[in-house]
Parts: structure tokens; C-alpha cells; sequence
């Protein structure tokens, strides 16, 4: 007796994709193949494609106070939101900032995620303080914990590090086999063109992509992958942008080095003209790195096509319209807060443009906005594809159905989404997340807190010391 039976979906499976009935039993599926029964519950999938509940491994929610402002969204409407665009297991991060403890910020984002998330969420650490004591003994316990991937920035006041301090970091993770994501953008050059184009009165939303070029993103990238190389450690570039970094990645991969990548809906669908739309609402579009051009977007396409950029993540970084242009009519680029939503358009928006245009398979789109991410970053194999014995978060999609992007039928707790009035085909009509129903055709069946946090194993084995090292 299953506890759910999906009956005659086109099911997205690790082999391939075909007609298949999914049996779920205690949270898990429990069975795949045709003539499944019996079942106390039928969920009829009946023209629908049965897909992996999406891993989103890039996400910002319920962010403690920084630069003054608090993001939109807390675990609740974050997850709700997730939930509702196909989504059933987010990453977001416990951040520390310079002088904390990484201890004390991941038991506060514990609390704050504690009876509210929707889903399943695990946590990434951002390292913003790398002392000796948190590489040192923090770290090592976090991990034990189930914390087994960081974050390193290379530009953000309060947040960014030196070089020295991200080989150190990096040396940590290679000991401890955590996987180490970088946000790879030249500081040096951000603040000198800042300073520079706002001392020549260049201070519009357009002066955003000015003042975090594709350059910087090429150096920034190129620096991260060196330090990756000497360390001897994977790294993931965080949200690629550019086309520049794209063969940055590529020839590293090319060579061997074990270097991955994810972009994500912004860097193909939103670009350098966006920011440049009337009065402030290029404010709407304002993320780092920035929007780019055409040919970026194409570059980075082919990049996320080619599994180049194995995971395509949402960044989702919502804040309310009046934050991002606090300043009044004249707020200048560079006091707008930095990120954009997305949480809940990002399957939407790719399955659309990619699937249905022919461009990537199911099998890929699976691949890059579950699979990847899952096996990543230590979810798998749990989580990110419909197996046996996997938690049953399970997609049911129309892909027939035509939907216009609005605010209105969106779930996040912000107040605009950069895509209003882009029509899509193809949308998650209904989400089971660990065998419960908690989307279907517009209704909410989920409550608030039956999300539980996930300890994430070790993505790579640690590795004692470099062997280039050991040579000399």
C-alpha cells in the first residue's frame, strides 16, 4: 500500500525520460514503473511531465541587517515562494561578517529558519573573518554538523578578502573536503570606477554595469582559479555573468582543473539595457555582477548549455522596491542594494526559453537545476533526481500551459519582479515535497515549518596536503 501513487506522468528519470507511475511511501518513493497500487491517495499526472523538485543552491533569505536594510523575504515567504515555482530544497547562507563568530551566526540563522521554511533547506557559511579560529576549529565543527560548503567574496565592504586570506580559506577547505564557492569581481577596479564616474556626476542605474566591468569579473575569475590551482582544491564561480569568465572556465576545465560553475535567470534574460529603463526602474534590475551585454548573454547561454556551468541558481536576493531607491528621485547606483528576486521564476523562465525552444533536454534541464547542485554540494543522493528510495519531491509540470509573469501571481514577499509582463510556456502546476501535496493548481497546502534542515555530507574527500606541494 502506497501513501500516494502519481498515475500516467512523463516521468524525467536518471535513464531517461518515459511514461512511468511514481509509488511514494513514508516520504521516499518507494517504487517506479506502470501498474503501481494500490494507494490510499491518486494524484493523476495524466499530460503532465514529472520532474525532480528543483535544488535551488544559491539563495539569500532573513539575512541579519547589513549596510542598514533587511532583505524582503524570511524563511517563510522565501520558501513558500520556492515551493509554488517548482523548487523543494533551498541553500541559503549563514553569513558572517568581520569580527563574529561563524558558530554564532549559524546558530541565529538556525533560529531564524526554525517553524518557518515551507521545504527542505540546508545552509552554506560565508567566511567574511577567516581567523585562526574559525579556520581552525569552527569550521571543522560546522561541518560535523552538516555545513559543508562556504563562500569567499572578493569585493563587499565587511565581507570581501584579501588574497592571502583566500588561499588560507581555500587551504581550509581542501583539508576539510568542503566545496568553496567565490564571488569573483575585481574590488580594486569597483571602487576606482565608482569613484570616478560618481565624481563625474555618472550616477545613474545605467553606471551600475559601468562600474563592475566584464574585465574585472575576468581577472577576479582568473585570480580565484590560480589560487585553485595552487591550493589544489575544487571551487565553484559563483553567478557568471560574463562571457569573458565563461572561457576563463572553460579552458581551466579544459586543462583539468577541477573548477565548476553556475549562472543563473539575470545573466540570460535581463541585461545591460534594463538598468538603463526610465526614472529608477533600472533599480529593479540592479544586481552584482550587473546584467551584461547581448553577446554575454549568449556566451554564458552556450556555457550553461554545454555544461560548462554545470548549476543554474537564482540568486534570489529580494528587496522592496523603496529600499533599492531609498534616496528618493536622484538615488545614485551605487547606494542601491544589490540583488534581485527570483526564487520562484527560475524554472519557469529556463524551461520556457530552453526546453521548449529545443536548445537543452529534459534530462539536462533536470541535470542543472537539481541533479548538479544536489550531488554538489553533498544533497544527493537524497535529493535531485526521481530514484528509488529518494525523498519523493516530485514536480508535476504543464508543459503546454502559458503563463504572463506578474507580481500579482507570484509568492515572495517583495514588491516587483524584474520579469513582469514575460510570457513563458510551461509552468509547476503542482509540488510534492517529500510525499506531501503542498502546491497544486494555485492552492497552497503546506504550512509553515514542515521544511527540515538537511546536514549535507562532504562534497570531496579532504585531502591532506597538494601534491605539488609534497614534490618540491
Amino acid at each position: 500500500m502506497f501513501d500516494l501513487l502519481i498515475q500516467g506522468g512523463r516521468a524525467v528519470l536518471p535513464d531517461g525520460v518515459r511514461q512511468a507511475d511514481i509509488g511514494v511511501r513514508n516520504g521516499r518513493i518507494a517504487a517506479i514503473g506502470n501498474g503501481l497500487g494500490p494507494a490510499r491517495n491518486l494524484l493523476d499526472a495524466t499530460a503532465r511531465l514529472l520532474l525532480p523538485g528543483g535544488v535551488d543552491s544559491h539563495c539569500h533569505m532573513d539575512q541579519p541587517p547589513w549596510e542598514g536594510m533587511t532583505t524582503a523575504d524570511d524563511f517563510r515567504t522565501a520558501t513558500l515562494s520556492a515551493m509554488c515555482g517548482g523548487t523543494t530544497t533551498v541553500i541559503p547562507f549563514a553569513m558572517q561578517l568581520r569580527g563574529q563568530s561563524l558558530r554564532d551566526c549559524v546558530a541565529d540563522y538556525h533560529r531564524r529558519a526554525e517553524g518557518k521554511a515551507h521545504i527542505d533547506y540546508a545552509f552554506h557559511l560565508i567566511i567574511g573573518d577567516p581567523t585562526p579560529e574559525v579556520l581552525e576549529r569552527e569550521l571543522p565543527e560546522l561541518m560535523a554538523g552538516g555545513c559543508t560548503s562556504l563562500k569567499l567574496y572578493m569585493t563587499y565592504e565587511g565581507l570581501r578578502l584579501d588574497d592571502h586570506e583566500v588561499l588560507r580559506t581555500l587551504d581550509a577547505a581542501r583539508r576539510l573536503g568542503a566545496l568553496a564557492m567565490v564571488h569573483a569581481e575585481n574590488d580594486a577596479a569597483v571602487r576606482f570606477l565608482t569613484e570616478r564616474l560618481v565624481a563625474n556626476g555618472r550616477t545613474a542605474m545605467r553606471y551600475h554595469a559601468r562600474a563592475r566591468p566584464a574585465l574585472g569579473d575576468r581577472e577576479a575569475a582568473h585570480r580565484a582559479i590560480t589560487f585553485a590551482e595552487l591550493v589544489e582544491v575544487p571551487i565553484l564561480i559563483a553567478h557568471v555573468a560574463a562571457g569573458a569568465v565563461v572561457e576563463e572556465i572553460r579552458r581551466a576545465q579544459q586543462r583539468g582543473v577541477p573548477i565548476l560553475a553556475e549562472t543563473c535567470p539575470q545573466y540570460l534574460f535581463l541585461s545591460e539595457a534594463d538598468l538603463a529603463a526610465p526614472g529608477l526602474e533600472g533599480a529593479k534590475c540592479v544586481c552584482t555582477p550587473p546584467p551584461r551585454t547581448p553577446a554575454d548573454q549568449r556566451a554564458v547561454y552556450a556555457g550553461l548549455l554545454d555544461g560548462t556551468l554545470a548549476v543554474f541558481s537564482s540568486d534570489h536576493s529580494p528587496w522592496r522596491f523603496a529600499d533599492k531607491v531609498a534616496g528618493g528621485p536622484d538615488t545614485p547606483f551605487h547606494h542601491v542594494p544589490n540583488g534581485i528576486p527570483g526564487i520562484e521564476t527560475r524554472l519557469a523562465l529556463l524551461f520556457s526559453d530552453a526546453v521548449q525552444t529545443g536548445r537543452m533536454s529534459l534530462s539536462d534541464f533536470a541535470e542543472r537545476t537539481s541533479g548538479a547542485p544536489a550531488r554538489l554540494f553533498g544533497l544527493a543522493p537524497r535529493k535531485g533526481a526521481l530514484a528509488v528510495g529518494a525523498d519523493a519531491d516530485i514536480v508535476l509540470w504543464d508543459a503546454e500551459r502559458e503563463v504572463t509573469i506578474g507580481n500579482a501571481v507570484l509568492h515572495h514577499a517583495t514588491d516587483y519582479t524584474p520579469y513582469e509582463g514575460r510570457r513563458v510556456r510551461g509552468w509547476p502546476v503542482t509540488t510534492v515535497a517529500r510525499g506531501d501535496i503542498v502546491w497544486h493548481e494555485g492552492e497552497v497546502r503546506s504550512n509553515a515549518g514542515r521544511g527540515a534542515f538537511l546536514p549535507c555530507v562532504r562534497p570531496f574527500a579532504p585531502i591532506s596536503a597538494p601534491q605539488t606541494w609534497l614534490a618540491r
